[in-house]
């Protein structure tokens, strides 16, 4: 009968839901929490040959310290352009130039620029649920389309599926930003 031809791609939603945490992990990543990390800089773009290239094809990104991060530009006529790039990124950083090599320090952060950044982390988790949410309501979408040709304990078996998928990631997202804040706050 008709009652087998649905079936709900869940790996497609789960893969549309990981794609949701891995954005949430490049913005936390972008965060800047009073000690160094290479992935602070993964978001700045460079104006190199004509066109806007992330700093790590245009120099090797390096945290020698926990509280330093050196940029060994490989072209000399590069150096300038990679430090006006980090400049007017908002990361708060002044690169200090040695040569080819710019170097990062990382201040610390006060407390009220620590309350700002966890207000931003609540922000990019809020964002991450609600594109879990818009992958849940596809999902929905779908299992109401077909409502005709399946079963009523088909349509609840795929919606609980759904929203079980839906609370999985809710929680991760959770748990991520729960940690990010804690390592934010932390002195």
């Amino acid at each position: 009968m008709a009652d087998e031809e649905f079936e709900l791609d869940i790996d497609d939603l789960t893969r549309r839901m990981d794609g949701a945490m891995g954005a949430l992990r490049t913005e936390f990543a972008s965060l800047r929490t009073g000690r160094a990390s290479a992935s602070m800089l993964e978001p700045i773009m460079v104006e190199a040959y004509g066109q806007r290239t992330p700093i790590n094809q245009v120099g090797t990104v390096n945290v020698p310290e926990p509280r330093m991060v050196t940029i060994n530009v490989w072209d000399k006529a590069m150096v300038g352009k990679v430090e006006k790039a980090i400049r007017e990124s908002g990361l708060g950083i002044n690169p200090q130039l040695n040569g080819t090599i710019i170097m990062l320090p990382i201040p610390e952060l006060n407390e009220e620029r620590r309350k700002e950044l966890t207000r931003v982390a609540a922000q990019y988790g809020e964002n991450a649920r609600v594109a879990v949410r818009n992958v849940r309501r596809d999902g929905m979408d779908q299992i109401k389309k077909a409502k005709g040709s399946i079963s009523e304990d088909d349509q609840k078996y795929w919606e609980s599926e759904v929203q079980d998928l839906t609370d999985k990631y809710i929680k991760q997202v959770d748990a991520a930003l729960e940690g990010k804040q804690q390592e934010i706050m932390q002195v």
